[in-house]
């Protein structure tokens, strides 16, 4: 096959040297890959068994774990992740891998539904061809957040990953291959996002899938839409932690806090992004996130001891920059942080802003780094309608002692997920994904897996009297 002149290459974030180097597929490998896909579903893919399905992606599981550092390491050279954080990601995209091996028959079972019929019904069947339309920020994650459920319900994979992280992309589909998948049910289409309209056009994808920005999902859901096309769209967030007065234990809220802060050096859509404190203990909360975030150690993303790695784009930090000084312009206070980073590495220093108000830019924009911004709030219905204003709703904790009283305030916050007293996190057995400009449409757990269904009813006569 002969290939266009343009490239995906990638740059190591801490010695900002070329990683890895891949051409573009052209509009007709394109059109090839699809058609490759729909002949691997017709021909093979729809007839296989759950058992079988599950014994190849259980064999993909495997082949990552028996493999760590092969699969983690293109994430710390293409994006900076830690090496620690990257073992951590592959482990858990073959937990992925292995938890709808084993649910997705429970998952997908036929309903039986009484009616007037003798019989009726409803059934879930593979749609055919999906793409999924990937990010940089979690590659092996956030891939087999799509490619688990999406083969396990009998559908062909189409994967077209970031343009910044093609390494990470050409070993996902490595993995595939080395576990004895059968050829053309998972591939990687190397497009810029000039081509993409004409491969969700293309009447062979059934379905889409996108994790990114709010402006890439309104771009690619108006396509889908256009098209009529089920669309999953997992989006930015800027979550809420609320800290009340009454949290039991303020040191471990700081500590959970703080790692949701900082995980992948914040690049993260479910990271803690507003801190909204209740009046009496907040002053001495910025005080127990301060000690914590200056004992944050920032370096090669190699050594096992960083606890923070680079940024993975230098313009990501610039753009980090501005949204920081434009705060503290506005009156925000600087408690840590903030300044530009000397030497090679595009690195951002673990940032505290206090006394932050809804208007500023880093509580009304999505900030994809490690800036903590607190807001006070007078009492626990002002920090729900603090939480609220924003026009995103990813996720959200919430901290107190009384469980009852957070249960209900839950049920007031509007994200696609809460956490109650930890971590705002993803995982395979509970469903994922947002409201307002977070996306729309849910991945992971029982959920998930039917996105890309064909939920159909079945009923059969005669009709009772």
């Amino acid at each position: 096959m002969g290939y266009s002149t343009t490239h995906f290459k990638s740059i190591n974030p801490y010695t900002e040297e070329v990683v890895y180097e891949i051409p573009m597929h052209t509009l007709e490998q394109t059109r090839e890959i699809l058609q490759n896909a729909q002949e691997a579903f017709c021909n093979e893919w729809i007839n296989t068994t759950f058992e079988q399905r599950a014994s190849l992606l259980n064999a993909v599981a495997k082949q990552m774990k028996d493999n760590l550092d092969y699969y983690a390491l293109p994430m710390t050279e293409e994006m900076g992740k830690p090496i620690n954080e990257a073992r951590g990601e592959v482990n858990k995209a073959a937990w992925a891998a292995e938890h709808y091996a084993k649910f997705a028959q429970e998952y997908l079972k036929t309903e039986y539904l009484e009616s007037d019929a003798t019989e009726s019904y409803v059934q879930h069947l593979p749609l055919g061809v999906t793409l999924g339309i990937l990010p940089w920020n979690a590659p092996f994650w956030l891939a087999f957040r799509y490619l688990a459920p999406a083969l396990m319900s009998g559908n062909t994979c189409v994967m077209k990953h970031d343009s910044h992280t093609p390494l990470c992309a050409v070993r996902i589909i490595e993995a595939f291959q080395k576990a004895g998948f059968p050829k053309n049910v998972v591939q990687n289409v190397v497009v810029g996002h000039s081509n993409l309209e004409s491969m969700i056009r293309n009447p062979i994808v059934k379905g889409v899938s996108l994790t990114g920005s709010s402006k890439a999902g309104a771009a690619v859901g108006a396509i889908a839409g256009n098209e009529i096309k089920p669309v999953v769209l997992e989006l930015g967030g800027s979550d809420p932690a609320i800290i009340l007065k009454d949290t039991q234990d303020l040191e471990k809220a700081a500590d959970v806090v703080v790692l949701s802060r900082y995980i992948n050096a914040g690049q993260s859509c479910i990271a803690a992004k507003r801190i909204i404190v209740e009046e009496p203990i907040y002053e001495e909360f910025i005080a127990l996130l301060k000690q914590r975030f200056e004992k944050l150690k920032l370096g090669d993303p190699k050594d096992e001891t960083t606890v923070i790695g680079p940024i993975a784009r230098k313009e990501l930090v610039e753009q980090m920059h501005e949204q920081v000084n434009k705060s503290i312009a506005a009156g925000a206070r600087l408690i840590l942080g903030g300044e530009k980073h000397q030497g090679k590495g595009f690195f951002f220093p673990v940032t505290l802003l206090a006394d932050v108000e809804p208007g500023m830019v880093v509580s009304c924009q999505e900030t994809f780094g490690p800036i903590a911004a607190v807001i006070k709030a007078k009492d626990e219905e002002e920090a729900i309608k603090i939480a609220n204003d924003t026009e995103y709703g990813l996720g959200g904790s919430i901290w107190t002692k009384d469980i009852e009283k957070a249960k209900k305030l839950a049920g007031k916050i509007i994200t696609g997920q809460v956490s109650i007293n930890g971590i705002v996190k993803s995982d395979p057995r509970l469903p994922s994904g947002g409201v307002k400009k977070s996306g729309l449409g849910k991945e992971l757990g029982p959920h998930g897996i039917k996105m890309f269904v064909n939920t159909q009813q079945v009923w059969i006569g005669p009709a009772k009297g």
